[in-house]
């Protein structure tokens, strides 16, 4: 399974759109293709319509949670298909809280990438849209990626992938 990470300090600069183009593409072309909302305001699951993020469970939070505490983790719990062909693993803002606990974890660069290691027979891609910031789920999604791509906005207008 490829693992790429879309990130950049700054917000609307085309992460997520990207993340949901990439993904959608990918899998229009036959590919297998989880797309993973790492970013609080859950605006990549909002994207894919499912319009209150906050009732969804269980979400990337909740099964980084489960990590963290060596529980199990179901392979495909909290996976929700779209119609274009993607799964999705949702966010929503008790990831703000599992960020803080990360800051303490041993080996939180892993946390992600433990989770990967569950579904990676399941798919092709593994798409990481990243909330904006220099730290926090980028030091997690750098973990487990292969390829990062940061969106930035030009001054002329449009989004490019570095």
């Amino acid at each position: 399974m490829k693992t790429i990470a879309l990130a950049n300090q700054k917000g609307g600069v085309g992460k997520t759109t990207t993340a949901a183009s990439l993904g959608i593409g990918l899998a229009q072309k036959g590919k297998r293709v989880l797309l993973i909302d790492a970013d609080a305001q859950g605006n990549l699951t909002q994207m894919l319509g499912w319009s209150q993020p906050d009732e969804l469970s269980p979400t990337l939070a909740d099964l980084m949670e489960k990590i963290i505490t060596d529980q199990p983790v179901v392979l495909g719990e909290g996976i929700l298909q779209h119609r274009d062909g993607v799964h999705l693993l949702p966010a929503n803002i008790e990831l703000s809280a599992t960020e803080v606990t990360l800051v303490n974890t041993m080996s939180r660069e892993t946390v992600l990438r433990q989770y990967l290691s569950t579904v990676k027979g399941k798919y092709d891609y593994a798409i990481i849209d990243c909330m904006p910031s220099l730290a926090g789920c980028h030091e997690t999604a750098g973990g487990a990626k292969r390829f990062n791509f940061g969106a930035s906005w030009s001054e002329v207008g449009g989004a490019a992938c570095q």
